[in-house]
């Protein structure tokens, strides 16, 4: 990728290492998820997506979505927003709040409740798209990307792409489905490896990439490294295994289980932790079926660690 396109410090810099990165996904690329991300591998972490309305609101709940935890480095904090005054202006305040690496434009998320807010609706107007990323590149001094989809209905990816490309994006993430699929059918990685192609600036690929067999398939399209967002929920160990390291024991996993735990529960308390973290330690515990339905029910830290040391006695 040509040096010109990076500052001498951009988090974009580990895309020449192997590895992934970890997508945002709302609900599960929080602080506590994206330290394990990181320790296992991850090249850099995208959080949850902040409305840029809240930050600028100083709403808690909001700005508690990009909050970092001790110590936290290439971060990379995602907005969402339909204005851009409103979403640049946001962009500064983030920045000057939390000194992330990097700020995202959200333009992939599906849901109905995004109309008219941003999300996957700029992608029906690729003009806004780009005057938002430009104006966050005005309000702020770190790299801006968006993660897009193909499009709405169709494939208009190469379009938009180079829309932002032209509004100074540095780096540009594209899901392999449009609006209207949802998480329905198989991603397209061929037309994002379209996109990589045409583009001066990386290309990284989203959807379905859900093992090291995945990443390298990807890979082989051209694009600049792939984004794993479902496939690392209660597996962080799949960073690891992209960067080339080993695969996880069920041992290890149930350890890891528990590490998950307490970190949740130091960030957010024990009872909130523990209930938002059952749908991830599903994946932890898949190996031991008795402990499935199980952590459906936990609601200590205690009655978690006690059931997990039981498993790993006797394994």
């Amino acid at each position: 990728m040509p040096q010109a396109l990076l500052k001498p410090t951009s988090y974009l810099e580990r895309l020449q290492h192997p590895g992934a990165v970890l997508a945002p996904m709302a609900g599960y690329s929080d602080a506590p998820f994206r330290q394990l991300a990181r320790r296992y591998g991850a090249l850099w972490a995208v959080s949850e997506m902040l409305s840029a309305r809240g930050v600028l609101e100083g709403g808690s709940k909001t700005l508690e979505l990009g909050q970092p935890y001790p110590g936290e480095d290439h971060l990379v904090i995602q907005l969402f927003g339909a204005d851009s005054l409103e979403v640049g202006a946001a962009a500064a305040e983030v920045e000057r709040l939390y000194q992330p690496q990097g700020l995202e434009l959200n333009m992939g998320c599906p849901v109905p409740k995004m109309r008219g807010r941003g999300g996957s609706c700029l992608l029906q107007t690729p003009e806004l798209a780009a005057e938002i990323v430009s104006s966050m590149v005005r309000h702020t001094n770190v790299p801006i990307s968006a993660k897009m989809r193909l499009g709405w209905d169709t494939n208009r990816a190469l379009e938009i792409a180079l829309a932002l490309e032209g509004a100074g994006a540095a780096l540009v993430t594209v899901h392999g489905r449009t609006k209207a699929q949802r998480y329905e059918g198989k991603a397209d990685w061929d037309a994002v490896g379209a996109v990589a192609s045409s583009l001066k600036i990386p290309v990284l690929l989203s959807g379905d990439v859900c093992s090291v067999q995945d990443a390298r398939a990807a890979l082989a399209l051209g694009v600049a490294g792939v984004m794993v967002g479902r496939g690392a929920v209660g597996n962080p160990f799949l960073f690891r295994e992209i960067a080339g390291g080993k695969p996880a024991t069920p041992l290890e996993r149930l350890k890891v289980a528990l590490e998950h735990a307490e970190l949740n529960v130091e960030w957010y308390g024990e009872l909130r932790g523990l209930r938002q973290l059952r749908k991830v330690l599903i994946g932890y515990v898949a190996d031991f079926p008795d402990l499935v339905e199980q952590v459906k029910r936990i609601d200590t830290l205690e009655e978690l660690r006690v059931k997990i040391e039981g498993e790993r006695a006797e394994g």
